[in-house]
């Protein structure tokens, strides 16, 4: 066994040599060789924002005359949100596209985007995100070795759970909720009563088939496609957050891209956006279909209970905005409006 063990060690130290030495010259390709750019995600390969990193990916191929590359990673194969983060600071992942909770981990500012009841509808988000405040928050990235190059969609969030349908806010108390790995999240999941567990996207279903958690909150999209009804029995429609996914790119790879072929990123992210955002909304028109076909019980929640919880996270409003400092969450809330 020891001298397996060695000869293992071996082959293993030398795989990572060939690795190594593969990726040096790849990243020290003269000019006019491939940039190859993983683009690393943790939904799976039938959710649109997958798909809209796979348009993005033949876009820049199709327009860089095959100079730029991109190779798609889903199911979290590079990692959870965090991690691929990470990774793009690091230059090992050069693309992604993360919610905005998670990003505010690396950029505070970005928490302000993720609090309840904040966009009445798509309309009023796009809005706002694509205007000069989306805008201004993807100018605090850079400084974190990311670049925003836009906004795509994972939608309006709503509750699913295995114990009971949820009409009222009381309903909710004493749940164990997976959240997003965020701070914002978190604090509204407490104020709600339930019991926040952070954990990645990629570790969820296991946790909700063990038991580890009673239920999550994620957009229809997400509820369908990984298959949640197979061990969730109700979703209610809260919609308490509209959920952005900022597409980022890694700095240290986007400082080695030439003005072509930033311009040609650029307007890739684009086009992959609107496409992505009408894969979504074709998604969410669907879902409920679906999920009713295949057993799920679907419910809204009681009149003027979303206006009691808005007014519950009053605080957490305010909290928010002393956090991150200045007058960015009234200026939402004004431009919301």
């Amino acid at each position: 066994m020891k001298k397996s063990t060695k000869l293992l060690s071996l082959a293993l130290s030398l795989s990572l040599l060939v690795v190594s030495g593969c990726s040096s010259k790849k990243d020290a390709a003269p000019a006019g060789g491939v940039k190859v750019m993983k683009l690393g995600i943790v939904t799976n390969s039938d959710r649109s924002l997958t798909k809209g990193l796979k348009k993005f990916a033949e876009i820049i191929e199709k327009e860089s005359g095959g100079k730029l590359k991109g190779e798609v990673f889903a199911d979290g194969l590079l990692g959870g949100d965090r991690q691929v983060l990470e990774a793009l600071q690091m230059g090992t992942v050069q693309g992604t596209a993360v919610s905005t909770g998670v990003v505010a981990a690396f950029a505070p500012r970005f928490d302000a985007f993720d609090l309840p009841y904040l966009f009445k509808d798509k309309a009023t988000a796009y809005k706002v995100f694509d205007g000069p405040i989306g805008t201004e928050l993807l100018n605090d990235l850079p400084k974190a070795k990311l670049i925003g190059l836009g906004y795509w969609e994972n939608g309006f969030r709503h509750v699913t759970n295995s114990k009971r349908p949820i009409y009222t806010a009381d309903d909710l108390k004493g749940l164990k909720i997976r959240t997003l790995e965020s701070k914002v999240h978190v604090e509204f999941w407490k104020m709600m009563g339930t019991n926040p567990t952070p954990m990645s996207f990629s570790q969820l279903y296991s946790a909700m088939e063990q038991g580890v958690v009673d239920g999550q909150e994620n957009p229809y999209g997400n509820v369908v496609s990984s298959k949640f009804n197979e061990v969730q029995k109700y979703l209610s429609n809260t919609g308490h957050v509209y959920n952005a996914n900022v597409f980022l790119v890694s700095k240290v790879f986007w400082d080695k891209c030439t003005d072509q072929e930033k311009e040609i990123i650029k307007k890739a992210a684009i086009e992959a956006r609107d496409y992505q955002r009408k894969l979504n909304e074709e998604e969410d028109q669907a879902s409920v279909k679906i999920l009713t076909e295949k057993g799920m019980k679907i419910n809204d929640m009681n009149p003027g209970e979303k206006e009691k919880i808005m007014e519950m996270v009053k605080p957490l409003y305010a909290s928010v905005a002393k956090t991150i400092g200045g007058d960015l969450v009234d200026r939402i809330v004004a431009a919301a409006k």
